[in-house]
């Protein structure tokens, strides 16, 4: 082995274990172990156009998820996989002999940045300390600010706030119905609350001379569709069964199973009898997710 072998191998198999206890910690913290994913992110900001920059040496620490690699580092960029420790010793040898690297190839979104090319030189640069990278940029032009450091509940939280706003300035229907209480926790769903309602002005158009309009028809979904669905989520408790959801949320989930009833039986059936019906069969599902997640979990720690 050469003068620098030792070291290089040494800096990958503690990088190795420090990535696998992560790992752990970050299940037991129900968090996510992996990089953002790029395409995860890109799908969520949606950004509206791209521009080369050039260039420019930026910050290590800003540098968040990856375009192709995200599955095979953790969250902080450590490796996880021993595969990859051919390629990252031998760019963990070429740092310690002082070699210049080719630079890296980046998206920046916001203050931040995912990596199209050189997942193994930022890992390397992360583990050795490394402040700042040689970069190729190409920034996306997004309306949803990233920041270093932001983990997935907050990009998604910075997401539905802001496509919560968006509905607000395009329809005003936090002028025609009580919105306090429409909430949801995964994207989306706002977009969706309006097909819902457009949904039930059709059929309530059906068969009439004159359409109403789209106040009347979120009027009458809230009285007659959602208003129901809320108090059977709250006379029967069932936030409590569903920690860190909203009245929203389940909302979503009981309309679909409604329909679902309504289609098996024939029948009408009443929004009370349709949440009960939804809570006891998603209750057996969890118990049946958490053993499963626990077994999984203790297996890959041994």
């Amino acid at each position: 082995m050469g003068r620098f072998d030792f070291q290089a191998n040494d800096n990958f198999m503690r990088a190795l274990k420090k990535a696998k206890l992560q790992t752990i910690l970050s299940k037991l913290q129900m968090e996510r172990t992996e990089l953002l994913s790029f395409y995860d992110v890109k799908e969520l900001v949606k950004p509206k156009k791209q521009t080369y920059l050039g260039m420019k040496a930026i910050r290590v620490d800003r540098i968040i998820g990856s375009e192709g690699r995200y599955r095979d580092f953790s969250k902080a960029f450590l490796p996880k996989k021993s595969m990859l420790k051919g390629r990252w010793e031998s760019i963990s040898k070429a740092h310690l002999a002082m070699v210049d690297l080719p630079a890296i190839s980046v998206y920046k979104i916001g203050d931040a940045y995912f990596v199209r090319d050189g997942n193994h030189r930022v890992s390397v640069a992360k583990t050795l300390g490394v402040e700042f990278i040689d970069a190729d940029i190409v920034e996306l032009d997004a309306e949803i600010h990233l920041e270093p450091g932001m983990t997935d509940k907050q990009l998604r939280d910075k997401v539905i706030a802001y496509e919560r706003k968006r509905v607000f300035e395009t329809t005003s229907i936090q002028n025609i119905i009580d919105m306090s209480s429409i909430m949801f926790t995964t994207p989306g769903r706002y977009t969706e609350m309006l097909h819902h309602i457009n949904v039930h002005k059709y059929y309530i158009n059906m068969g009439k001379e004159k359409e109403i309009s789209f106040e009347e028809a979120a009027k009458s979904w809230y009285k007659n569709v959602y208003y129901p669905i809320e108090k059977a989520v709250k006379d029967q408790k069932l936030l409590s069964k569903f920690p860190g959801r909203t009245s929203g949320d389940l909302y979503m989930w009981i309309v679909k199973h409604w329909n679902h009833l309504k289609g098996q039986s024939g029948k009408n059936v009443h929004p009370a009898d349709a949440s009960k019906d939804f809570a006891e069969k998603n209750r057996l599902t969890l118990f049946r997710r958490f053993r499963d997640w626990v077994k999984n979990l203790f297996n890959r720690s041994v």
